[in-house]
């Protein structure tokens, strides 16, 4: 069973950084991509950022390319998501997740952890 554990959510100022890590354990090859989503209040869940494990090649949606990246550490197996330039339109719970594709489907979730920017 996958399990996907998420920390590093907080408050901050418009334009600060902030760096998200998700622990992945009991990860296997059927769900070899690692990804980044969001879900603001009131809205749906949306992707952000996909990292291929084995590869190591990256996706990211349009609105945060240039101020995001997703990285790994495999010996921590570890996913992080670098956010800088943190704008007030980021503030979102942000879900990592285990999947078969770089966009979708995911079939494990972690809990999540708030970002929110403040203006």
């Amino acid at each position: 069973q996958v399990q996907l554990v998420e920390s590093g959510g907080g408050l901050v100022q418009a334009g600060a950084s902030l760096r998200l890590s998700c622990a992945a354990s009991g990860r296997t090859a059927s769900t070899p991509y690692m990804g980044w989503f969001r879900q603001a209040p009131g809205k749906e869940r949306d992707f952000v950022a996909a990292l291929y494990w084995a590869g190591g090649s990256t996706y990211y949606t349009d609105s945060v390319k240039g101020r995001f990246t997703i990285s790994r550490d495999n010996a921590k197996n570890t996913v992080y998501l670098e956010m800088n330039s943190l704008k007030p339109e980021d503030t979102a719970v942000y879900y990592c997740a285990s999947g078969r594709g770089s966009l979708g489907p995911y079939d494990y979730w972690g809990q999540g952890t708030q970002v929110t920017v403040s203006s």
